[in-house]
């Protein structure tokens, strides 16, 4: 009798599962496969909450333009990759194996498509041209190169042209020394008439122009280097002239602390107008970055909100974003643009007129 409806009870629940994975699955449901989920989600395992089970686990943030596009540039949060280029399973174009760590799953045209728009990327000189390398010392590497940058500009080029109201975000750890070459590199991928010039940036803490107004001027790419001197010589943005950063790597993940990085003024600098939060370890793991951007992500950007004079981030930086128990570095973004934008606590509540509600 009790072999029977032990039976029955397991033959419900199994056709239950069934039933429910047939259709798309909100947030946090079980799945099997990423079809099985709704649109912004893929189905992931994650261990953050000691659960071994699949889940639907969200890759997008809600675009922010889709409801307010008035408000300076300032006035918003971006899903940020750090190292964007670095990609789980990728083969060197020198045909080497590369042996350099990889932060990210997928491309940067998949990362676009999915709402990220900050990256971090690493360039150098390499091969009489500039490449992409995650290396060590400023020299690149055959086992630390992953392709020629120009390739993954014109992923950008192509994107801008496609998404007339989008703003890209390229920063750029520099060891380029070659003359110009980053102008001449961005000029070849046709980039040079999106990029936000220099002139119009504000250097004493001030709020940037309108999202609208750089959409309507087609300056829609912002660029920022490591390299001082290149903003007098190639009209490139130092990054420490107009943002501050909290320390990457395992110094930025201490729970309750939110130290500036060594280049930044300090996070309540409100000289810098632009606050980029890491979140992410010295060593990249794509295993310890689920519960890395789970939970302590939102506490991460709630702690340096206050260590950045109750600013929150316009930049929300992680290694394999799409990797958590469920909302992560999206939500995490959604959260700072519900308070930047109308004060709520997440962006879904946000109306049209910029209201909580």
């Amino acid at each position: 009798m009790f072999q029977r409806l032990f039976l029955l009870i397991a033959l419900l629940i199994q056709a239950f599962f069934f039933f429910e994975i047939s259709f798309a699955l909100k947030e946090g449901k079980t799945c099997l496969l990423n079809k099985n989920c709704d649109a912004g989600l893929h189905c992931e395992t994650c261990l953050a909450k000691n659960e071994l089970r699949p889940r639907c686990s969200r890759t997008q943030p809600i675009n922010p333009i889709s409801k307010v596009k008035g408000l300076p540039f300032n006035k918003y949060s971006w899903l940020t990759t750090h190292n964007s280029f670095a990609r789980l399973g990728a083969i060197s174009s020198t045909g080497s194996l590369i042996l350099a760590p990889t932060n990210q799953q997928d491309s940067i045209t998949s990362q676009l498509n999915n709402g990220v728009r900050g990256f971090m990327l690493d360039m150098y000189d390499f091969e009489n041209d500039v490449w992409l390398c995650h290396s060590f010392g400023g020299t690149c590497f055959n086992f630390t190169a992953f392709q020629p940058a120009i390739n993954v500009l014109r992923e950008f080029q192509v994107f801008l042209e496609k998404n007339k109201e989008e703003v890209v975000t390229i920063i750029i750890e520099d060891y380029v020394k070659s003359p110009k070459g980053l102008t001449k590199m961005f000029n070849a991928a046709g980039l040079q008439k999106f990029m936000f010039p220099v002139t119009r940036m504000p250097k004493n803490g001030g709020d940037w122009p309108r999202l609208d107004d750089m959409v309507q001027k087609n300056q829609r790419l912002l660029v920022f280097t490591s390299a001082s001197r290149k903003e007098a010589n190639e009209g490139i943005a130092y990054q420490w002239n107009y943002m501050v950063e909290n320390q990457y790597g395992d110094g930025g993940l201490k729970v309750g602390a939110c130290p500036n990085r060594a280049e930044s003024k300090p996070m309540n600098d409100k000289s810098k107008s632009l606050v980029l939060v890491n979140h992410f370890p010295d060593t990249a793991d794509v295993i310890v970055a689920c519960k890395q951007n789970s939970a302590s992500l939102l506490e991460s950007i709630k702690t340096c909100y206050q260590a950045a004079g109750q600013r929150w981030p316009n930049f929300i930086a992680v290694d394999f974003y799409k990797r958590s128990d469920g909302g992560g570095a999206p939500q995490a973004v959604d959260v700072a643009n519900g308070n930047l934008i109308c004060g709520c606590d997440n962006f879904a509540a946000c109306k049209v007129d910029g209201k909580c509600g």
